[in-house]
């Protein structure tokens, strides 16, 4: 793959500019792992999330990105999210973000004037500390994403914000995110693998050791219908390679059906 872009050097300028920005920044020192061992690794860096400096760090990046999209300069990641929420039939209604950080998609959604009540909620109390300092209006809550405190389709709209990534029990976040959801669920900033099965790193994000999936797309889609959740539309953010995979980062809406 690197060898061809090589030879088509405009496709790999546009393949440059769908670079997710912040990645090479923030997430580093990937090393491939086997699927069996996964869960353990994971168990042993859990509370990396909850480290008290990592909020101040991801605030460092962010900010200035917050700054230029209130000034409307585009921004790849921000705008898969409006563009997907921004058709739907909701006026008024209420939206979760699982994995919220520290709530800076409260003020990306208030930027372009999506009309959706916002509430988030992290594992990480120190991150929820910092988004109820920035966003005092707004509620988060400290909350698992594999056991969400949340009766049964309490938001119209769940979005699961580049947090399943690093849960290996994903198939578990994905059943709690579509439990929750009245309306529909977004699976945000996913890494898939276009054609190969799922894989798993370490790495280090924001300087802590944490676990990174990338998973098969079609198993992800399985998932989906598996919990009632109907693909309608989605984005695909940036384009990486990894162990001489391409991966792609997507934005995935899915409408929640009967059951």
């Amino acid at each position: 793959m690197r060898r061809w872009l090589r030879r088509h050097p405009a496709i790999k300028a546009t393949v440059k500019r769908l670079l997710l920005p912040l990645r090479r920044d923030v997430s580093t020192g990937y090393r491939p792992i086997a699927p069996t061992a996964a869960t353990e690794i994971a168990g042993r860096f859990r509370d990396s999330w909850r480290d008290d400096q990592l909020p101040d760090r991801q605030r460092r990046l962010v900010d200035p990105q917050l700054q230029r999209y209130a000034n409307g300069e585009p921004n790849a990641m921000f705008d898969a999210l409006v563009d997907l929420l921004r058709p739907l039939p909701l006026d008024r209604g209420t939206l979760l973000e699982i994995g919220c950080s520290s709530g800076y998609y409260s003020e990306v959604l208030a930027h372009r004037r999506v009309p959706l009540a916002y509430r988030g909620c992290d594992y990480s109390d120190a991150f929820v500390r910092m988004a109820r300092h920035y966003y005092p209006a707004v509620t988060f809550d400290v909350a698992d994403a594999t056991a969400l405190p949340y009766p049964d389709r309490a938001f119209d709209v769940v979005v699961s914000g580049c947090c399943l990534l690093h849960i290996p029990e994903y198939q578990q976040a994905v059943r709690e995110t579509a439990r929750v959801a009245r309306h529909y669920a977004i699976f945000h900033r996913t890494p898939v693998l276009a054609s190969s099965p799922t894989r798993y790193f370490t790495k280090e994000a924001y300087g802590v050791k944490t676990v990174e999936i990338h998973f098969d797309e079609g198993e992800l889609m399985r998932l989906f219908a598996q919990h009632h959740l109907q693909l309608i539309d989605l984005r695909t953010i940036a384009v990486d390679w990894h162990g001489g995979d391409a991966v792609l980062n997507r934005t995935y809406l899915c409408g929640k059906l009967l059951s």
